[in-house]
């Protein structure tokens, strides 16, 4: 549903004085946790998280050169260039529609979709739903631009992989994931651990529905996986769920020919933070005990970045096991608020 109170455009306003990262390379969750709080009936609470959260940030860096149609690629993955990318992807939303930027920039950067542990594709989904279904106001054309400013100055592809055993679901994919031989560090270091993934999907004829079905399996599989192997660790591997969900939000804004290729990426994503974080034995869960509406707004209350956007995805799914996952990660996570 579109925001018809302001609140959102309002948020976005806020955060766009701050940089997409803190800390040296801590993601700004702010501008995905308040759409998705404003999308699940949560919008009072908005200044209230924002007036928690907006402390931590820091601003945004200065413009230090232009990026041009003749010098992207070396501005490529480049996270110095954070400013200059966002100010590129301003100068593009303003002259041309969203949509057409989009499905231009799509194809180049989803090969690095593993930016920034993910959180560029997923900062770019949740802005492409609001676009979808509500009015293009500046602050979300603004949004976007951060978002694919953020992604492109974080660009980063994973290393080559080798094939493995096909496997015949998404969730036997995830499950047949080799977890990378040292789990510690940070994601850029198990991410260059990886060396081969099992074969999803295991015929594909590269159809762009059948992408989408696949797509909507794959956010599934990841979204019940966290039921059962959250423990590993709560906060990083939410976006095995999160990462491929954004890539299925914006499928209706991009030409069809980018679906297959998306699912592809898509897989990749989240199977890589798999890999790096995913724990050796599954654990038992609960079933949720309380309506959708009623497990968002104990992530509401909860506070939790990671656990407002993870619960929103699994609402997206929809399912028993999907609600049960919800509140693993409630339980899991420690509240912020």
């Amino acid at each position: 549903m579109d925001d018809t109170t302001g609140t959102l455009d309002e948020a976005l306003e806020r955060l766009h004085a701050s940089g997409p990262e803190r800390n040296g390379w801590l993601s700004n969750h702010g501008p995905m946790a308040v759409e998705a709080l404003v999308r699940n009936g949560q919008a009072p609470t908005v200044h209230r998280w924002l007036d928690h959260y907006s402390h931590k940030l820091e601003d945004m860096p200065d413009i230090s050169a232009r990026v041009t149609a003749e010098n992207w690629r070396e501005a490529l993955g480049d996270p110095r260039r954070i400013a200059d990318w966002t100010a590129h992807f301003e100068r593009e939303t303003t002259e041309r529609p969203w949509r057409d930027v989009l499905a231009e920039w799509w194809p180049r950067l989803l090969p690095g979709i593993a930016a920034g542990a993910t959180h560029p594709v997923i900062r770019v989904g949740h802005c492409v739903r609001t676009l979808l279904v509500g009015e293009a106001t500046a602050p979300r054309i603004a949004e976007l631009a951060h978002g694919l400013g953020y992604w492109a100055a974080r660009h980063q592809p994973l290393p080559a992989l080798a094939p493995l055993a096909p496997a015949p679901t998404a969730a036997a994919a995830l499950d047949a994931v080799p977890p990378v031989p040292e789990q510690d560090g940070g994601i850029r270091d198990r991410l260059a651990q990886l060396t081969a993934f099992p074969v999803w999907p295991q015929r594909f004829t590269g159809d762009p529905d059948d992408a989408r079905a696949r797509l909507t399996e794959l956010v599934r599989a990841a979204t019940h996986r966290f039921a059962t192997h959250g423990h590993g660790e709560p906060i990083m591997l939410v976006h095995a769920a999160t990462a491929p969900n954004a890539v299925l939000r914006a499928l209706p804004a991009l030409p069809r020919t980018l679906w297959a290729p998306s699912l592809e990426a898509a897989w990749a994503a989240s199977a890589a933070v798999t890999a790096a974080y995913s724990p050796a034995e599954a654990a038992p869960y609960a079933p949720a005990g309380a309506s959708a509406e009623e497990l968002f707004a104990r992530a509401a209350a909860h506070g939790d970045d990671h656990t407002i956007k993870f619960t929103d995805t699994a609402l997206d799914v929809g399912d028993e096991t999907a609600l049960a996952a919800a509140l693993r990660s409630i339980e899991l996570n420690p509240p912020a608020l």
